[in-house]
């Protein structure tokens, strides 16, 4: 019973001597005990606690949850890799349902002349696993609920709606099963991205930071709308023919025949998809039309649209620096909250009273229940024990949380030692650098053949090919790229050797690049003049020659590192890629969002000629129209196929022929929904995009050119986790701030 007691009692109480108020008398500390059971249960307790707190500050997550023995526990489980995998595993499995329940995507095109009926579920097939799904998700909404109390998660917004979205969706299945899934609409299907929004906290933040900058957005969108207005009414004025069949009457008739197919053509025009062929009618007749076409474009192309660039770009970092000062400051209040828990279990008459610190082995002891990687804790325990046996102080148990960032180089396996002089030169010679660029130099050999081939053989028909030459070539490249690992792996040992990714990555292409190589020596023999056998087995002479031609092409790619600049610009597109998840999961909700608008808007309105379709026969349609262009594969009739819409209208290529076409067979209002898609994406998504890639891209480059001025580069290599990008513009928050928010957390007050 003591114990149960002492854990429902504040464990940060303790008085600092002249600091602020005192504890209460019956306030519990996190000490130690002389002795006894209840003594190390305790400890156990604060061990326990501050390993929780940093792992909270690792991940950049709120402290503010339930700290005792039990739901710390429940805690840590939620929080595991395996409960987590079950989590994302969910969300990915209801959202790819849409793939598969009706209208199902499971047919080989999406053209409407060619596909065959597609495969319909039985009903509650799907149903089965969307209510196993949302069970995970209760579970998931029940357990958050628990740890953080009734009193956060009445504030918090995102799990009431997380909770709100449960009960609407539970009700819409059951609506579904009722109805034998016969409903016209699923509004459970539109509610689905929520889950993948909900789950990611830095998603959260970044949808956060695109609302606060709607204010900005919406103020040179209303600009762009003015722009749009005034020239559609001038144009429609310029344009008024008069002559029938001239320049000025074929302009009005295509493109300016009334005020929405005007506002539509300028529109487009923005994008710059229908330029040059709105102008031309009328251009063709008087040179001078094409000072109005050309004042909208700079005006609206070359002006507002960039002027729209740069603000989202100026407004989106602001915002999301400050969204990155709040992560920094959970940091801080995690790593903090730890040192308070650690440095009151100082005994007492072990250490002066007013001695203030964490001793080196508790912090080392709470390391190893901390869930991180064994190298990142081999260099903080390296860390510690530099300080000696000193009591850590605050600000050096903070600097401790920098480690966590780092990018941990791990030192290469020992070389193999050699006695014989010549072995000795032989394994300087091929582990020096001058060896990777010869190998450069050889795979850029090889890829200029490769290209010479191609350009040569690009009119031949590939069974009037003569590949004796590409062959030998082949085959002396493969053996060279093979001696060059033998040689690595000679004067590096094969652990130096796959110590460096650059030399696995070589390593996987050589071995494939070698079999292939046997396989077609072993089928068609050794190249010889005329070399051009018939098909045998799977792959052709040609398919086999072509695969092998494709590796190494990719096996170029090697030479990135050898340069700066190049180098650069990779690091940074992999860091995008790993960085990625909260942009890339925005569009996916936006696309999901959209696609299930887009089929129940619009699905079998295109029906290919002769199947009781409007649309003409190709031979009679209009040039450049959906029907002569076959765009029939451009439709709505089933999930991929929504996708693959959207993309291609959000590339703006041609998209003025989605527009005409969807208006003539659904009808002129169908105009909002791609002009909506245009927005969301191709404006607003692409820009932010763009924001990302040159803040990370600038963040890369500065650090990279300020480290060529400072000795020890590898101690101040970062991992390019995106909250990092901001990093040396973040200010430190206050231990005042700190110790405030400490004092008022929820459930384990700090009394000062």
């Amino acid at each position: 019973m003591a114990d149960l007691r002492a854990e429902s009692e504040p464990l940060l109480s303790r008085a600092r001597g002249g600091r602020g108020r005192d504890c209460p008398a019956g306030s519990a500390a996190c000490r130690s005990v002389r002795g006894g059971p209840g003594a190390r249960s305790r400890r156990d307790l604060c061990f326990d606690q501050a390993a929780v707190f940093i792992e909270d500050a690792i991940q950049y997550r709120s402290i503010n949850h339930r700290m005792d023995a039990r739901s710390m526990g429940l805690y840590r489980l939620y929080y595991s890799n395996v409960s987590q995998w079950i989590l994302s595993f969910t969300i990915f499995l209801i959202l790819f349902l849409a793939f598969i329940e009706t209208p199902s995507s499971l047919t080989s095109t999406a053209d409407v002349r060619y596909r065959s009926a597609p495969w319909d579920p039985p009903c509650g097939l799907t149903e089965s696993v969307e209510v196993l799904c949302l069970l995970v998700f209760a579970a998931d909404v029940s357990v958050k609920s628990y740890l953080v109390g009734w009193a956060q998660f009445r504030m918090n917004l995102w799990l009431l709606a997380y909770l709100g979205v449960l009960v609407v969706s539970l009700m819409d299945w059951i609506v579904s099963l009722s109805l034998v899934c016969q409903e016209p609409l699923r509004i459970r299907r539109l509610l689905r991205p929520f889950f993948l929004m909900q789950n990611s906290s830095l998603m959260k933040k970044t949808l956060k930071c695109i609302r606060s900058s709607l204010p900005e957005m919406a103020s040179v969108l209303l600009l762009l709308v003015v722009h749009l207005c005034v020239f559609t009414v001038f144009g429609m004025l310029l344009f008024a023919g008069e002559k029938q069949g001239d320049g000025q009457d074929r302009e009005r008739l295509m493109y300016f025949h009334n005020l929405p197919e005007a506002l539509t053509s300028l529109l487009v025009l923005l994008t710059t998809a229908n330029n040059p062929d709105v102008m031309t009618p009328a251009y063709s007749k008087n040179r001078a039309y094409a000072i109005f076409f050309i004042v909208f474009t700079l005006i609206g192309s070359l002006f507002l649209m960039n002027l729209l660039t740069a603000i989202i770009y100026n407004q989106f970092r602001g915002y999301l620096m400050k969204s990155f000062q709040t992560s920094l400051f959970r940091r801080r209040l995690g790593a903090r909250a730890a040192y308070e828990v650690l440095s009151s279990m100082i005994a007492e008459g072990e250490a002066h009273p007013q001695e203030v610190g964490v001793k080196p082995q508790d912090f080392l002891q709470v390391l190893q229940k901390v869930q991180l990687d064994n190298s990142h804790k081999q260099t903080i325990m390296e860390k510690v024990r530099s300080y000696g046996g000193d009591l850590l102080s605050a600000d050096e148990f903070q600097k401790l949380f920098n480690e966590f960032d780092k990018r941990v180089i791990k030192e290469p396996p020992p070389r193999p030692e050699y006695l014989s002089p010549f072995l000795q030169s032989a394994q300087f010679f091929f582990s020096h650098r001058y060896f990777d660029y010869l190998g450069n130099l050889i795979a850029l050999g090889n890829l200029l053949s490769i290209s010479v081939f191609l350009v040569v053989d690009a009119d031949v028909l590939p069974e009037d090919r003569d590949d004796f030459v590409l062959g030998i070539l082949n085959c002396v490249f493969v053996l060279y790229y093979l001696l060059e690992l033998l040689l690595k792996v000679f004067a590096l040992g094969l652990p130096g050797y796959l110590a460096y990714s650059s030399n696995v990555f070589d390593a996987l292409l050589t071995i494939v690049l070698l079999v292939l190589e046997i396989s077609t020596l072993a089928v068609y023999r050794f190249p010889h003049p005329g070399w051009k056998p018939e098909m045998l087995g799977l792959l052709s002479l040609w398919d086999m020659a072509r695969l092998v031609n494709m590796l190494i092409v990719f096996r170029f790619l090697r030479i990135i590192p050898s340069m700066k600049l190049m180098a650069v610009v990779a690091s940074t597109i992999l860091d995008l890629i790993r960085n990625m998840r909260a942009f890339g999961g925005i569009l996916v909700v936006v696309y999901y969002i959209f696609a299930i608008m887009g089929i129940n808007l619009f699905r079998g309105v295109i029906v290919a000629p002769g199947n009781g379709s409007l649309a003409p026969d190709n031979s009679s349609a209009t040039c450049g129209s959906f029907e002569q262009l076959e765009y029939w594969a451009n439709n709505f009739d089933d999930f991929a196929a929504a996708l693959i819409t959207l993309w291609n209208v959000m590339v703006v290529n041609n998209w003025q022929v989605f527009l005409d076409a969807y208006r003539r067979y659904s009808g002129p209002w169908s105009k909002i929904y791609f002009v909506l898609w245009w927005l969301v994406s191709s404006v607003i998504w692409v820009n932010l995009f763009l924001a990302l890639i040159l803040e990370n891209f600038l963040h890369k480059w500065d650090r990279c050119s300020h480290l060529q001025s400072l000795a020890g580069d590898s101690d101040t290599t970062y991992q390019g986790r995106v909250e990092l990008l901001f990093r040396d513009v973040l200010e430190e928050p206050a231990e005042e701030e700190l110790m405030e928010k400490l004092s008022h957390h929820p459930h384990l007050p700090l009394c000062r």
